[in-house]
């Protein structure tokens, strides 16, 4: 089986071509064997590129552990770069179906190569059931206590469920996260995002990731650090974003969020 390998901001996968479908039900199986960084090619996940009769091209994400993710920020600009580079679509202003709906992006090109990728990603989602959660209320800088450690949380669905925590430098660790994202009141979980202020125009971000644990980079979870720090006061509308794998830019505009940043492709080959 062909793939390519490609990561946004240092946050990989394993891209995959299924225009026939053939690989369908056998997912979950490919992306652990895919994913794996010993016996496999090694990603946090795999995009799969399908036909879908909504939209010119349909992007199927499945986390490294086998899980389904609806959206991903950094998948989605490697996803668009690649059909853009193979010809499946021709054009750089492009819509695509994801398990979030159909996300329009745009490619911007540098001597006829992809340079940047601009994505609307649509409106955070503050209503606990549509997190999905069990709150009674939206959670905005809300107290928790989880394993006897008191947190303030700010939680909304940008994608996929995202949880912002704002500390100071180094005053938590990444691998909280992984008990965060399990929090009861959570029903699917959560990908959990430490944020550090830098200034009005700059964050730092580190993301634990359902399904994946910690990660160089996390587009939506950027966008969420981005919307939570806007609504609280922290930051402008518009942010660059500082993570461990480089930085992407996010815009808060009235018809959604937009994300602005690069994709790399790393190599080719096939697996047995």
């Amino acid at each position: 089986m062909n793939f390519t390998k490609m990561h946004g901001n240092g946050n990989d996968f394993v891209v995959v071509e299924d225009l026939g479908g053939k690989l369908e039900g056998k997912e979950n199986e490919l992306a652990i064997k895919l994913c794996d960084r010993h016996f496999g090619v090694g990603a946090d996940g795999i995009l799969l590129v399908r036909r879908c009769k909504e939209a010119p091209i349909e992007m199927v994400i499945i986390n490294s552990d086998g899980s389904y993710a609806s959206m991903c920020g950094n998948g989605i600009r490697c996803f668009a770069k690649y059909v853009y580079h193979k010809g499946i679509v021709k054009d750089t202003i492009l819509e695509i179906k994801t398990g979030d709906g159909i996300k329009k992006v745009e490619l911007v090109l540098h001597e006829e190569e992809v340079k940047y990728i601009k994505v609307n990603m649509g409106e955070p989602k503050f209503e606990p059931e549509l997190i999905p959660s069990s709150f009674k209320e939206k959670v905005i800088n809300k107290e928790i206590s989880v394993n006897n450690k008191k947190y303030n949380i700010t939680s909304m669905h940008m994608g996929v469920p995202h949880t912002v925590i704002f500390q100071k430098e180094h005053e938590l660790s990444i691998d909280e996260g992984k008990f965060i994202e399990k929090f009861y009141k959570f029903t699917e979980g959560t990908n959990v995002n430490f944020c550090q202020v830098i200034d009005r125009k700059n964050l730092k971000v580190k993301t634990w990731e359902r399904g994946a644990g910690p990660t160089l980079a996390c587009g939506t979870g950027s966008c969420a650090s981005a919307v939570a720090s806007n609504l609280l006061g922290y930051t402008d509308n518009k942010v660059n974003i500082e993570l461990d794998g480089g930085t992407i830019e996010i815009d808060l505009c009235n018809d959604g969020v937009y994300m602005i940043g690069e994709a790399q492709f790393v190599f080719e080959g096939n697996i047995l």
